[in-house]
């Protein structure tokens, strides 16, 4: 009996282990329909009338077993009646975060319509109405445009057996990118096509590896260009941490740029003459002054203090009690502290007033995003809707899904070594095998995150091909195309860099 009775409850567990595995599957296995909106459309863009298609839509991605893991968003816009596709470019569009949706540069410089914020930086977008304008300037003349949506982010999303852990990070999140790219190109036949890339920020560490990615997996796709805003390839010239060098090297002519802006320093010189100065003066006395550190003599330090301060605006004796290292944050409560304001990290031209006025770093937030992301947001949801016809069953995420962001370069198990994020020698390995390739690099003066000065060290190094590299500079920040005129410039570049031959 006892022996029956043991039977019959093993018997009742490995049935109810089967149930609870079978719903579990069942709930995995759960595909929700892709969802897809086309409409067709006409506009003038450079001067020119298009007649185009944009299809926004959800595209399944699957892994080595054929499972579907995940839905990337994407929103196209193809022109009608190309006719021969090999003279007719696609550019592929993305942000950064990591986790950012493609709005930014969907809404404020690619898409057809646009929204415009202060181009001077000076009043608050943060409350309706806003201004959504036709994007007459856009380049829907001479390139299709296709804005993706990294998963987590827009209306991507894990689906199947999907986990985070197969698209938050570093090397997980090109793989999913270059398997959309590919998916897309295919299902479009557009493998004659000129390719672009134009990444914005971290969007930009993606774009160095998702061109040396898509050389790979039996399937090579030769680029024919990178656009890279507010480059981030070496994350050790923008990343304002203690100790950390490089950082205090790259960082400082934006601080002076930022600094003649407000009208703290280099007064009656040009911004370009005196950011030149302040490049001479990094390269060629302040690095040798911070790797000689506490081996300097009062008197050097004394010297370095003075020409800190009057490149920065700062006070010479903070400068000396910050030890001739000058943090970003600390830089952006103390440079209009006479006022009680503190300025932007991603655009310097931008201010907050804020409560607490001797923090250590500005506490609010970022006002060159708090005081426009309402704006993009609400702009991107009444033109999906009103135009494009899209009507999801859930929110569309501007940001989202980098908080556990794997950085780790190599499996588990394999050894390495953690040391900052550098994409940029994939960049040069790319290049020296596609010697059709070229790079376009956008730098903002004010930009307090990735500075400009770190794009010229990056590129004077990691084995990159300088001669077909354009660095192009503008009197803005992270995002300069919210200043009309580097909009205008922006574009300007960025169209020159596409029809040159």
């Amino acid at each position: 009996m006892r022996n029956l009775l043991l039977l019959v409850s093993c018997l009742l567990l490995l049935q109810i282990s089967q149930a609870q595995v079978s719903k579990k599957e069942s709930k995995r296995k759960q595909i929700p329909k892709a969802q897809s909106f086309v409409t067709k459309h006409k506009g003038i863009y450079g001067g020119k009338t298009i007649d185009y298609t944009t299809t926004a839509k959800e595209t399944f991605l699957t892994n080595k077993e054929g499972d579907s893991i995940a839905t990337f968003w994407s929103v196209a816009y193809t022109k009608t009646n190309m006719g021969d596709v090999t003279k007719r470019p696609v550019t592929f569009v993305f942000n950064g975060g990591p986790g950012s949706a493609s709005m930014w540069l969907h809404m404020g410089f690619f898409g057809p319509k646009i929204v415009k914020v202060d181009s001077d930086a000076k009043s608050d977008d943060g409350a309706a109405p806003y201004h959504l304008v036709n994007n007459e300037h856009g380049l829907l003349d001479i390139t299709d445009l296709v804005f993706i949506d990294p998963v987590g982010t827009g209306y991507s999303r894990l689906v199947g057996k999907g986990e985070e852990k197969d698209f938050y990070g570093l090397k997980e999140d090109v793989e999913s990118f270059a398997l959309f790219i590919r998916k897309w190109v295919t299902e479009n036949e557009r493998w004659f096509s000129p390719k672009y890339l134009a990444g914005e920020s971290y969007g930009t560490t993606r774009a160095a590896a998702l061109g040396k990615a898509l050389e790979g997996s039996g399937q090579n796709m030769a680029l024919n260009g990178m656009i890279l805003i507010s480059q981030a390839l070496d994350y050790a010239g923008s990343t304002s941490i203690s100790n950390n060098i490089t950082s205090f090297i790259t960082y400082l002519p934006s601080m002076a740029a930022t600094a003649w802006y407000h009208k703290k320093a280099g007064q009656g010189k040009s911004l370009d003459s005196f950011i030149q100065e302040c490049r001479d003066f990094t390269y060629n006395t302040y690095i040798p002054s911070l790797y000689k550190g506490n081996s300097l003599s009062d008197v050097e330090k004394d010297t370095l203090a003075k020409k800190l301060s009057y490149f920065t605006g700062l006070d010479k004796t903070y400068i000396l009690q910050s030890n001739l290292r000058i943090l970003m944050g600390r830089f952006q409560k103390k440079l209009l502290e006479d006022k009680g304001l503190a300025i932007g990290r991603l655009d310097g031209r931008f201010m907050g007033n804020e409560e607490d006025k001797v923090a250590e770093n500005p506490h609010l937030g970022d006002p060159a995003s708090y005081q426009i992301s309402a704006a993009y947001t609400a702009s991107l949801n009444h033109y999906f809707a009103s135009e494009l016809k899209v009507k999801m069953d859930r929110p569309y995420i501007t940001s989202g899904g980098g908080s556990n962001w794997r950085w780790r370069t190599v499996p588990d198990g394999k050894y390495w070594e953690p040391m900052p994020v550098n994409t940029a020698p994939d960049l040069g390995e790319t290049m020296r095998r596609n010697t059709a390739m070229k790079v376009m690099v956008a730098s903002g003066y004010y930009d307090l995150i990735t500075p400009f000065f770190d794009a010229e060290y990056t590129f004077d190094r990691n084995g990159i091909l300088k001669e077909r590299v354009q660095m192009k500079y503008y009197q803005a920040g992270h995002m300069m195309y919210t200043h009309e005129p580097d909009f205008m410039k922006l574009n300007k570049d960025i169209r020159e860099f596409i029809t040159a031959d």
